[in-house]
């Protein structure tokens, strides 16, 4: 990318940034990009497009002010950034009929503004491939903690339709009583689902908080969705 700081990494321009709404399975998804990489992804919100874009830019603004105008159409967005939302479409059609069935924004989705339509083709898996861990995705980090950082490069490294806890991510880092600070890092979590917060679970498989719009539910639709294990809840997600 243009503008090159004297470390050699992209220096930031406020200018120089975008968002988007693409259409996914569960909903409208949010993206918000610049030239240090993919600034924000944004699960839906239950009170539509808008809400999700609102919360998205509240947060991104905290961490990277910038202009970060809408992108209308695919043809608008970066040749990265197309890919990266075709990674997530791909991710969150899951297994079966849904990886062939068009994604595609609803009308009363499209009053709030644009929402992208289906991207997969241009990163569509091979048949019987596994779904794609999008760990090749350039997130940019500033702003984050050095030990959300942690917690989130050890979240990332879940396999879709893996999970793991809260604990086992704390005794990873270091000590077991982290559980709740790990807990509270993934609640604040600019990423999601490039960052994998829903695969980690409280102890005794308990499916823990989630602060995606509609909970725990999304949580575990989202797990369904990668074809996760889940006892005998998966009749709750009978589409």
């Amino acid at each position: 990318m243009k503008n090159e700081s004297t470390t050699g990494s992209p220096a930031w321009d406020p200018e120089a940034t975008g968002h988007a709404l693409f259409a996914t399975r569960v909903g409208p998804c949010g993206v918000a990009w610049g030239a240090c990489g993919l600034v924000a992804f944004q699960l839906p919100e239950v009170d539509g497009p808008a809400a999700t874009r609102t919360r998205m830019l509240r947060g991104v603004q905290l961490r990277r002010p910038g202009s970060y105008a809408a992108a209308a159409r695919a043809e608008d967005l970066p040749v990265s950034v197309a890919q990266a939302i075709a990674g997530v479409q791909v991710l969150m059609a899951g297994h079966g009929e849904w990886t062939v069935e068009p994604l595609a924004p609803s009308a009363q989705q499209l009053r709030d503004g644009p929402v992208l339509p289906d991207l997969r083709s241009r990163r569509m898996l091979p048949a019987g491939e596994a779904l794609p861990d999008l760990a090749g995705l350039a997130l940019d980090w500033h702003g984050v903690s050095d030990f959300h950082r942690r917690v989130y490069d050890l979240t990332r490294a879940i396999a879709p339709g893996h999970t793991r806890t809260y604990g086992e991510i704390a005794r990873e880092l270091g000590e077991v009583g982290l559980s709740r600070a790990v807990g509270q890092a993934l609640g604040l979590n600019p990423f999601a689902p490039v960052i994998p917060c829903h695969r980690v679970l409280a102890a005794g498989a308990q499916p823990g908080g989630f602060s995606g719009g509609g909970g725990a539910l999304t949580k575990l639709r989202m797990l369904e969705i990668e074809g996760a294990a889940w006892g005998g809840t998966r009749s709750l997600f009978g589409d």
